[in-house]
């Protein structure tokens, strides 16, 4: 190869290892925002069973506070612009009608009940109160509906919670708009190789995402990777490089606990009690 050719060859990939390298690099400056949740594990969706205590409801949120347990919970808005916490796009696992909670009304929501139990789909305020700052809080923008009017209506509910609290999504745009309009707030991407696993979505999306390469869009605090992921080559040269706080999601047993401690700053789990004996 001639030295000119070689010189454009070698300034081409250095160029697309620069642009790979600026894609996928996090901001690092809020390490000491996530203190609190080094050494508390966060329980998913709360502390439930879904017997008696369901998932993403007050129950389970006063349980994890008692236990002195972290929470994660997911944030979804209703058409007339109330904030729900539920999971699912459809309330069909958990209500056992086959509908979107973004498509009904919080009345139609509220009239539902979690599970075999008389226990109501939770409006967010309602769980800010419960939790009141007593444990670290991650909440969840899902992406289903409105997904950046609800952010934006979760940002001014979180400005008068005194509490710790972290934010996170899937979606690089709605992590862009907390960058844009609330940069103060801890953000996180959550991401999980796409390839490996069912999405449905497009081939190019799933890669760009299982690859962290939309970070350059919102700069994420943290990165929340799914722990059965470790290995995945974007997600190791990031931690690697850049250091960012590592989220693992969602340990469900005393040996992944384990296993994930060696990778991860925060812990969520969920399916099993990680004290018991």
């Amino acid at each position: 190869m001639k030295g000119s050719t070689f010189l454009k060859v070698a300034g081409a990939a250095g160029a697309l290892a620069g642009g790979y390298l600026f894609s996928i690099a996090p901001r690092t400056g809020k390490r000491a925002q996530m203190e609190p949740f080094f050494t508390t594990l966060i329980a998913h969706r709360g502390f439930f069973n879904n017997v008696d205590i369901p998932e993403n409801s007050i129950p389970a949120f006063q349980r994890a506070v008692e236990r002195g347990f972290g929470i994660e919970l997911d944030v979804q808005m209703t058409t007339d612009g109330r904030l729900m916490v539920f999971h699912d796009e459809s309330v069909k696992r958990m209500c056992g009608v086959e509908r979107a909670l973004t498509k009904m009304s919080s009345d139609e929501a509220r009239a539902l009940r979690l599970g075999e139990t008389d226990v109501q789909i939770p409006f967010f305020e309602d769980v800010l109160a419960t939790i009141d700052g007593k444990v670290p809080l991650i909440v969840e923008m899902k992406t289903e509906g409105p997904s950046i009017e609800a952010t934006a209506k979760t940002v001014e509910l979180l400005k008068a919670y005194e509490g710790p609290f972290v934010m996170e999504s899937f979606d690089p745009r709605i992590c862009a708009w907390l960058k844009e309009h609330a940069p103060e707030i801890v953000r996180g991407q959550l991401a999980m190789d796409f390839m490996r696993h069912p999405s449905g979505l497009p081939a190019p999306l799933r890669f760009l995402l299982s690859n962290l390469m939309a970070d350059f869009l919102s700069r994420p605090d943290f990165i929340a990777y799914n722990h059965l992921d470790v290995g995945q080559p974007s997600f190791e040269l990031c931690r690697t490089l850049f250091h960012p706080v590592c989220v693992a999601w969602t340990i469900k047993s005393k040996e992944e606990l384990e296993r994930a401690k060696q990778v991860f700053d925060v812990i969520i789990f969920d399916s099993f009690d990680p004290e018991a004996e």
